[in-house]
């Protein structure tokens, strides 16, 4: 599902207007992004979590020249879902 069929999804599904369902989506985007910048956790129950971690310097090499390269730290954004997504049945035919 993308972005387009999300709001059309959800302005059918709560009654509201594709512009007004587009807006809200690009609400909560924003609050989340500000949240994750902040390095704040956000949890939404029966869905998941998303967390900012830090990721460490690491040395790679690279299989073809055999040369170390030092990966400098970074930030991840990682997702941790929900025990109820995780046992949600999911569609396993070849329908779709």
């Amino acid at each position: 599902m993308n972005n387009k069929e999300f709001v059309v999804e959800l302005s059918r599904s709560l009654g509201y207007t594709n512009k007004d369902a587009t807006q809200l989506v690009a609400s909560l985007v924003d609050i989340m992004t500000q949240e994750l910048q902040e390095g704040n956790l956000i949890s939404v129950e029966g869905f998941g979590r998303f967390e900012v971690r830090k990721r460490l310097e690491r040395i790679i090499i690279n299989p073809m020249t055999k040369q170390r390269l030092l990966v400098p730290p970074k930030l991840v954004l990682t997702f941790t879902p929900d025990s109820l997504l995780k046992d949600y049945p999911t569609n396993t035919s070849a329908d779709e």
